[in-house]
């Protein structure tokens, strides 16, 4: 079974197109969990996400729907990062596979991280448009995923509810089908900027999108984001310090999928070469790898889940020869 995590901010919809592709390639269950704070999930503490909080959360999840089949975490960025350290607390442990998380850059990066959340919109009058700045600013660069992805991430601020719950309503209004500000965008309208949300930027943070403003309700701000990521400062270095070595220390196959090979620190690079992990990298994606290119990343995972025996091939699916 393929436990899916996502990153902070995001939900379980961040996997939705990944999971399309992956389970046309290979025999496998697919588990995305919103995981605390995030999504549609709430607990008695929402505010406590330290990484020993979040993984202990995954664990008994995981030890509640599993049934003991073995199990494969797949985790992108503060998810990776839960991944491995969820790890040893599951007996029935078999891969890891991280995604664009590596701990030297994400430490260095923190500093920038309150900068770019501050410079991002607190509030939006729709989904679409919602959607379309986080699009238009490369956040997410796959319009067909975002369209899926974003309203899991932001929440109704009337009903305090995930904006997920209005899709029905939205998509039967009539309002809708004269949508001014329904998306339609090109790939070549994509800003091409690197953020991640640990505020890693190999370019200064740029927030030069727009998005189009709706008739009639240019003052209404109807959706916010759904978690504060700002307050969560106080984890977010107990999310990434020690990763590499953590993450070295999985006993168990191990996969590293990043969007440049730039993102590679000291202790992974020589780990690496010593063939103690698979490593790919994607070009051609921002840091939401396994939405930008949501084939290609479950085309890499499908290769290492057959290549060891993790899974059964769909018969149509050639696995790839492991780029490293």
């Amino acid at each position: 079974m393929l436990v899916l995590l996502h990153g902070g901010g995001y939900s379980a919809l961040t996997w939705a197109e990944f999971t399309k592709s992956i389970t046309s390639m290979i025999v496998c269950r697919v588990l995305a969990i919103d995981l605390r704070g995030h999504g549609d999930t709430h607990t008695t503490n929402d505010d406590d996400l330290s990484a020993d909080t979040l993984a202990t959360d995954v664990a008994a999840v995981i030890e509640a729907v599993s049934e003991g089949i073995p199990v494969i975490l797949v985790g992108h960025s503060m998810g990776g990062a839960v991944a491995v350290r969820a790890a040893p607390l599951l007996k029935n442990l078999t891969g890891v596979t991280v995604i664009d998380v590596v701990e030297g850059t994400a430490m260095e990066a923190l500093t920038s991280m309150q900068s770019f959340l501050r410079s991002r919109p607190s509030s939006f009058s729709s989904m679409p448009q919602a959607i379309e700045w986080c699009v238009r600013s490369g956040q997410i660069r796959n319009v067909l995923s975002a369209k899926i992805s974003v309203p899991g991430q932001i929440k109704n601020t009337l009903t305090n509810k995930l904006a997920t719950h209005d899709i029905e309503e939205f998509l039967s209004s009539n309002h809708h089908a004269d949508d001014k500000a329904a998306i339609a965008i090109e790939r070549e309208d994509v800003i091409p900027e690197d953020v991640t949300e640990e505020g890693a930027g190999r370019d200064e943070v740029k927030q030069e999108a727009t998005v189009s403003k709706e008739p009639g309700n240019l003052d209404k701000k109807k959706y916010g984001w759904r978690i504060n990521l700002a307050k969560t400062e106080k984890y977010w270095a107990g999310w990434f310090k020690g990763l590499s070595s953590a993450f070295l220390d999985v006993p168990a196959p191990k996969l590293l999928l990043l969007a440049g090979i730039d993102r590679l620190d000291r202790d992974l690079t020589v780990g690496q070469m010593q063939g103690k992990f698979q490593m790919q990298v994607l070009p051609a994606c921002g840091h939401a790898v396994h939405e930008d290119v949501p084939d290609k990343v479950a085309e890499a995972i499908a290769t290492f889940m057959v290549r060891n025996k993790f899974a059964e091939a769909a018969s149509d699916f050639h696995r790839t020869f492991p780029a490293c």
